[in-house]
């Protein structure tokens, strides 16, 4: 809502929204947990017109929701593409399609501005990126993307789990963890050690990164802010390192 002008029609939110948007922190708004646990009638005393969830979401909390007589929209993307379509489907349900176009149309330049900069790069990193640890699972498709946009070879099927001990043998250039929910507080000593990825490529070379959760895993306009984060982990040499990405240091 703040790319489309819009925030201030914005009366409740979820914590992950607040974390790319800071500016509904201000206490004017309910802040619930998250679509999974959100409690519907926490959500109904806000008094919303419209409800916007992505997945996961309850059924139940759904239902309950549309017998307010609420309108309701279940947003379920996977690729670069379903972002783009949610986000001109958001800005025409709040009657803003010119700005959502527009959105969108910066969105792709910024991108391909970065995809553009990463392609002069004499390498290709073999990437693994996951949403979560316990198990682990890779990220999803549009992440897998962004590694191929930042000129990176993406590892692992997106959004499925994979045993420990294949992301070893792939050999990974680059380890990057995003869990969901986690911020930036991936304990990336600890998985390592606990994993035993200590002799992989990306570790000797100390090349395995936090990205912060929600410029990854928010599908948004904050997916421009991850493409940036990977774009500097593949190719350090090409860019100023961006806010959002922090560094297990190897071996000296």
């Amino acid at each position: 809502m703040r790319d489309f002008g819009l925030l201030d029609r914005v009366v409740a939110c979820t914590k992950y929204c607040a974390d790319v948007c800071p500016e509904v922190n201000n206490g004017s708004r309910v802040i619930v947990s998250d679509s999974w646990t959100a409690d519907a009638q926490e959500i109904l005393r806000s008094k919303p017109d419209f409800v916007i969830a992505s997945v996961p979401y309850q059924l139940d909390a759904v239902g309950e929701i549309l017998k307010a007589g609420v309108r309701f929209l279940g947003l379920a993307p996977h690729t670069l593409s379903d972002v783009y379509a949610d986000v001109l489907t958001i800005a025409s349900v709040m009657g803003a399609y010119d700005s959502g176009e527009r959105v969108i149309r910066r969105m792709q330049a910024d991108i391909e501005e970065t995809s553009q900069t990463c392609a002069a790069a004499s390498t290709q990193p073999k990437v693994f990126c996951e949403e979560w640890g316990k198990p682990v699972i890779a990220s999803q498709p549009w992440v897998a993307e962004l590694v191929h946009l930042a000129n990176g070879i993406s590892l692992g099927e997106p959004g499925r789990q994979i045993a420990s001990d294949e992301v070893m043998r792939s050999e990974p250039d680059v380890l990057i963890a995003a869990w969901c929910g986690a911020g930036d507080r991936v304990p990336l000593e600890k998985i390592i050690e606990q994993r035993g990825w200590n002799d992989t490529p990306a570790v000797r070379a100390g090349r395995v990164f936090c990205i912060s959760d929600e410029l990854l895993n928010t599908p948004a306009t904050s997916l421009v802010k991850g493409l940036r984060a990977i774009a500097w982990a593949l190719h350090p040499d090409f860019f100023t390192k961006p806010s959002g990405i922090r560094q297990m240091l190897g071996p000296s």
